[in-house]
């Protein structure tokens, strides 16, 4: 069996992304001298909320399209599915972590949402075509 290269790919890029994500908490609570929750600071409880979003989102994500690859996918689907998802969630985590505008919020979430759910999809129909 091949291994899941390309996965592999957007599983290490969603990675570097998440790190991102977690130090800006860790420097944001370095500032406050804050060591658990967000001590009513609005700008810790965003950096929180955008490490949480991705640390949410991002494993049933790379699950999908390490399965999808490993199952025979095509790979121009497994690079638009994996660009989707990494595009995504670094819009949202500008958003979050660098007060990006709020569309890069909304952009990055649609992208997380359509390529979950369009490997979810996939996967569902080529399993039940090879199973029935």
């Amino acid at each position: 069996m091949t291994p899941p290269l390309l996965s592999a790919l957007y599983a290490g890029l969603n990675a570097l992304i998440l790190l991102w994500l977690a130090v800006a908490v860790i420097r944001r609570r370095g500032a406050l001298k804050l060591s658990l929750g967000d001590g009513g600071d609005k700008e810790m409880e965003r950096v929180i909320r955008g490490h949480a979003n991705a640390a949410e989102t991002m494993p049933i994500a790379l699950i999908l399209l390490a399965l999808a690859e490993m199952t025979g996918g095509p790979s121009v689907a497994i690079h638009a599915a994996g660009l989707t998802l990494t595009l995504g969630r670094l819009l949202h985590g500008l958003h979050f972590a660098a007060g990006g505008p709020g569309t890069f919020r909304i952009v990055g979430m649609a992208a997380t949402l359509i390529s979950t759910a369009l490997l979810a999809l996939g996967l569902t129909a080529h399993s039940l075509a090879r199973l029935l």
